[in-house]
């Protein structure tokens, strides 16, 4: 009996041996390495897929989008030398006039009088914008016959919300749309900001001048203005997607020898500065020309292989 007990214990080591001496080995960094279920071996250093972007000197242009209103700037009321019946008017709502052009006729002559009549002339080159008085109207020389806009006065105006008023001085230059007009850009420059803040909407008043007059270009239409701000000359910059944040450092991932097949990543913390449509200037922990991780960083550790998939 006590025989049979020593063979069935030597028997239940022999096999607890076979079970985990094996696995006690393929899991000790000895020859081989760990082992898959059917013997081959596991990669004790998995390769990551990433895409790539080199750091760039760059120069970015900091701006703020506003829709404006087309307005007219120096307007220019037309009135009659003399009292009397308006006897021919010559231009209509939006026709262009040229300075010194007769645009309306007065007749001056009462009953039992006959007088020859008095011309009305355009004070300033520039559009109708407003409907003209109507032929056999009475008239002083007090009476308006119409307005026109001076050319080369058509303004925008535009309200900027109050957490960018900072940013405002007149001379910058804008980029204009209309959607009168869909693919083209007409060139602004900022001439007037309001000294005050409208203390109800939070937003400041500004006005822009078109560097070029166009005659399509009239007041009531509307407009969506890029407003160029600061320029950042030769800054380096990066895609926002290389950041990483971890435990309240901001790094980002630098291939170590970027000309091998399965180069490795460093792990560098950075300083970031301005972000400019998804491009982050970087102050410090990258250098230029050095080619950072932008897709498939958050799986990756200080040292680990990659396998790089595409790149700028």
């Amino acid at each position: 009996m006590k025989k049979r007990f020593i063979v069935t214990l030597v028997v239940l080591v022999i096999a607890a041996g076979l079970i985990f001496i094996p696995s006690l080995i393929g899991t000790s960094g000895g020859p081989g390495g760990p082992r898959g279920p059917f013997g081959a071996p596991l990669n004790s250093n998995p390769v990551f897929t990433v895409r790539t972007e080199d750091a760039q000197l760059r120069t970015l242009q900091a701006y703020i989008e506003v829709n404006a209103n087309i307005i007219s700037g120096h307007q220019v009321a037309v009135v009659p030398d003399a009292n009397g019946r308006i006897a021919s008017m010559r231009v209509g709502l939006g026709d262009e006039v040229q300075r010194g052009a007769i645009i309306a006729q007065i007749d001056p002559s009462r009953p039992g009088t006959q007088f020859a009549l008095s011309p009305v002339y355009a004070p300033v080159s520039g559009r109708v914008v407003t409907t003209p008085q109507t032929v056999g109207s009475t008239v002083t020389t007090g009476t308006t016959l119409m307005t026109i806009a001076q050319n080369g006065s058509i303004e925008m105006e535009a309200l900027i919300p109050e957490r960018e008023v900072g940013q405002l001085r007149t001379g910058l230059t804008a980029e204009v749309r209309l959607e009168a007009f869909p693919g083209e850009t007409f060139a602004a420059t900022l001439t007037l900001v309001s000294p005050v803040l409208d203390p109800v909407s939070r937003t400041r008043r500004i006005t822009m001048r078109f560097d070029q007059y166009d005659s399509r270009i009239v007041p009531g239409m509307f407009a969506r203005v890029r407003l160029n701000t600061q320029a950042y000359e030769d800054v380096i910059s990066i895609p926002h997607t290389a950041l990483v944040e971890h435990r309240g450092r901001t790094l980002v991932y630098v291939l170590d020898d970027p000309l091998a097949d399965t180069p490795l990543v460093q792990a560098r913390e950075v300083v970031v500065g301005v972000n400019v449509d998804n491009e982050i200037e970087i102050r410090s922990g990258v250098e230029p020309g050095e080619i950072v991780v932008v897709q498939g960083q958050q799986f990756l550790s200080d040292g680990a292989t990659v396998r790089v998939i595409g790149g700028r």
